[in-house]
């Protein structure tokens, strides 16, 4: 190492430089102090300094050693991108996804917020009546305080009826942010939502009122959230009179989504896509739209987000934000029922399987589930391959369809129609009435009885039905689960959102100065990229 240039000098203060492994150990831990890297002059070795002097005019003497680099000190709430934490008033750059059916609970979206990071409530699934009852609960925690929060907007193709009303209790109860998901492109429920307040301020500057942080997992996806929305979808809104003539002036300007969230391998619906693949690519569609639209946007990362290294990685590759969800699941403020949760301990990072979706089973579309500890997995997927193979449940042979009622549905097919029937003539009658006419319809409503049922049986924790829970997750659990093993995270009872995010952000922290040491040269070993999690205060 006699080669290594020099910054400088070094000047001893109340420690010498240290250059035993443990002490590089040591030096990743104490990410929070600047430590300098020094060599010896003798050996060549490089070793770690900290406190003392350092600088090109320090005198040179028995206690200054040639000075290689200085690295300030790392907060977790530096990781990320500032302008994201200044513009959503935000401590930390973490985020908690919203889990579908409200699995993402108020008692998390208050508990993040806080703990000065932001949540978003699990409202797909819900109907408008029992979001407004969970907006209530958060408005009480948090009315008043300024701590952000935020709700999940689902696209609904097959109930648009159901995404208009969303959006419209969302604007009339003042939800200013809220987390697109499952959208292919846009429609006007969600540029409605974008434009809606949208001002000029004294200064000229324009002001959101709302902000959509928009889920994607395709770079055609991102590209039409970060651009401004089609002409066609404003003037529409406004000949309606769902926003004003200046709201849609405004917003041609603008992108729908100044906040975009790369989602990777992940539970519910994941295209399976790997992070450092995807991340880089839809950076690229950012840089791309921010030089033709002059309007900053962040990006965020999601799926697979698990242990230390894997949300310092995120960070290394640029994301301004990272977010949760698989982690989040398991934790006591979770709307999943405690069995539910206990099996999520248990899962390995081999322990998914990709299942049929409910609400988009005639497509094909599939979500990433538990596999251990359940059988929905592999029952969804045969009921997929029945509908594939017969034109309508008369078809379906007699000793095929003696299996799904005794093992899968639990009662006759008929009686489940008649539950379906009943419930869509009250939700949507189009429904019933097209099944009367298409069998294979007919069929696919009754299957997705099972689909949807499948993930309230596993939030209400039914004992009858533990074989066939439907539990969302993502491989990002097992590599949790894996981490945290001997510590007071493993049990499900111990952990909560608030020290699972803090242990995550604090190990990113000793991983990247672990990786800035070794990037100086220095022989780093194996044990300093490690942190043990361990109860945090925040």
């Amino acid at each position: 190492m006699q080669g290594v240039s020099t910054v400088g000098q070094w000047k001893v203060g109340s420690s010498a430089p240290a250059f035993a492994p443990q002490d590089l150990v040591a030096a990743a831990r104490a990410f929070r102090e600047p430590v300098a890297v020094v060599r010896d002059p003798v050996s060549g070795r490089l070793g770690v300094a900290r406190g003392g002097a350092f600088g090109a005019e320090v005198a040179n003497g028995s206690g200054a050693w040639p000075l290689v680099g200085v690295l300030p000190a790392i907060w977790p709430e530096w990781l990320g991108d500032r302008a994201f934490c200044e513009t959503h008033h935000l401590r930390f750059p973490y985020v908690t996804g919203a889990m579908a059916n409200g699995i993402a609970t108020p008692a998390i979206v208050i508990a993040m917020a806080r703990a000065g990071m932001l949540g978003f409530l699990g409202s797909a699934g819900l109907t408008h009546a029992r979001i407004a009852e969970r907006l209530d609960e958060i408005e009480a925690a948090l009315g008043g305080t300024g701590l952000p929060w935020g709700a999940n907007l689902i696209h609904s193709p097959n109930e648009p009826e159901l995404e208009m009303g969303t959006v419209e209790l969302f604007l009339k109860r003042g939800v200013v942010r809220a987390e697109a998901s499952a959208y292919m492109g846009l429609n006007p429920m969600i540029v409605r939502y974008a434009a809606s307040g949208v001002r000029r301020g004294p200064d000229g500057t324009i002001h959101r009122k709302n902000f959509v942080f928009a889920k994607v997992s395709r770079a055609e996806v991102a590209r039409r959230f970060m651009a401004p929305p089609p002409a066609e979808i404003l003037d529409g809104l406004v000949a309606r009179g769902q926003i004003t003539a200046e709201e849609a002036a405004l917003m041609r300007t603008l992108p729908v989504a100044e906040d975009v969230t790369v989602e990777s391998d992940s539970g519910g619906h994941t295209d399976n896509r790997p992070l450092g693949s995807l991340f880089p690519d839809i950076l690229l569609v950012r840089d791309e739209m921010v030089a033709k639209h002059g309007r900053p946007i962040r990006v965020g990362a999601a799926g697979g987000l698990g242990t230390p290294s894997s949300v310092a990685s995120a960070f290394a590759l640029g994301a301004a934000y990272v977010l949760t969800g698989s982690v989040n699941q398991g934790c006591v403020e979770s709307g999943l029922s405690p069995y539910g949760r206990e099996l999520l301990t248990k899962a390995g990072l081999a322990d998914v399987v990709m299942a049929p979706a409910a609400d988009m089973f005639e497509l094909g579309v599939k979500v990433q589930v538990l596999k251990r500890g359940t059988m929905f997995g592999s029952r969804a997927q045969k009921l997929y391959d029945v509908y594939q193979a017969y034109p309508g449940m008369d078809a379906i042979p007699a000793d095929e369809r003696q299996r799904l009622e005794k093992e899968v549905f639990q009662a006759p097919l008929a009686a489940i129609w008649m539950e379906t029937e009943d419930f869509f003539t009250q939700r949507d009658p189009r429904e019933v009435e097209r099944a009367r006419r298409e069998p294979k319809h007919q069929m696919a409503l009754v299957f997705r009885w099972y689909l949807g049922l499948s993930s309230r049986w596993a939030i209400a924790g039914d004992d009858q039905r533990k074989m066939d829970f439907q539990i969302w997750c993502g491989p990002a659990q097992g590599a949790f689960n894996d981490w945290v093993k001997g510590s007071f995270l493993e049990p499900a009872s111990g952990r909560t959102v608030v020290q699972v995010a803090a242990n995550l952000l604090e190990g990113a922290c000793v991983v990247t100065r672990a990786q800035q040491l070794r990037s100086m040269g220095l022989p780093v070993p194996a044990e300093a990229f490690h942190f043990a999690p361990r109860p945090l205060e925040v």
